[in-house]
């Protein structure tokens, strides 16, 4: 079964930076759920060379029809240059988890 949904992951430099972002999204219903996952070991390319950081990763259950919006309300509330914001498909679910996300997202 496919479905609407996306998974939208987002890394942050803090937990304070994380909640803020996870409390707005849910405030205007763009998220109906975040997981505020603490530290996360973080290996990137960055400007030619290779860098480490200690970072919080947010993992976020949306409507794939609300990405584009999400996507720009994460970038005016992130610190970084360049954020993480990456959609996932969520290919499958309960059905009962899923109907509850559709309920708490704005229409």
């Amino acid at each position: 079964m496919d479905t609407d949904f996306i998974i939208v992951l987002v890394t942050t430099k803090d937990k304070a930076e994380a909640e803020k972002i996870s409390q707005t999204l849910l405030d205007e219903k763009l998220i109906a759920c975040a997981n505020i996952i603490s530290p996360v070991a973080s290996c990137f390319l960055w400007e030619g060379k290779i860098d480490r950081a200690e970072e919080c990763l947010i993992v976020m259950k949306t409507r794939k029809d609300l990405f584009a919006e999400l996507a720009v309300r994460v970038k005016a509330l992130h610190s970084y240059e360049v954020p993480e914001v990456l959609a996932l498909p969520v290919v499958d679910g309960s059905g009962e988890y899923l109907a509850w996300i559709r309920r708490s997202l704005k229409q």
